[in-house]
């Protein structure tokens, strides 16, 4: 079974850009790996392996220096019992229209629940309402998870 990993695939109909050819080294021990890893996500080539990888970066860079627009989700367990907690989730999402674009509530069980929020935006801006969520008293859990718009992001 193949094992799937996000970062090392493209769309097969994306518009290519001219291509550069580069040469790199590494140690024998690291290239195996590479070449574990590109053939388990089903990579064809080490090119494209290595593009992948270069782009996950980038993604991950991007998003902790808080540059550009981002997308992803907000997370949140919670105890749906605790006095005003509800209100003052809808309140703080109310505030944050324009960054969530759509929302799941998910009742776990009789006193838990789980709600994703789809987010976009500045990524800075968006660890700051995730932050805010997530400090709410009586919320157990709380998680971003950021990713790239792709609007800037190289095939």
């Amino acid at each position: 079974m193949k094992t799937y990993h996000p970062f090392m695939h493209t769309h097969p109909h994306a518009p290519r850009e001219p291509l550069s050819r580069i040469s790199i080294t590494m140690p024998r021990s690291l290239l195996r790996k590479m070449d574990a890893l590109a053939e388990s996500c089903g990579q064809k080539n080490r090119s494209q392996a290595l593009a992948g990888m270069v782009r996950a970066l980038l993604v991950e860079h991007e998003s902790e220096a808080g540059q550009g627009e981002a997308v992803g989700t907000i997370t949140l367990v919670y105890d749906h019992h605790r006095s005003r907690l509800q209100e003052t989730l809808t309140h703080i999402q109310h505030e944050h229209g324009r960054e969530i674009i759509s929302g799941l509530h998910v009742h776990l069980d009789h006193n838990n629940c789980l709600e994703v929020l789809v987010v976009r935006g500045g990524a800075a801006r968006l660890r700051r309402l995730a932050d805010r969520l997530a400090t709410v008293r009586g919320v157990k859990h709380g998680k971003l998870t950021l990713t790239t718009s792709g609007r800037n992001l190289p095939v």
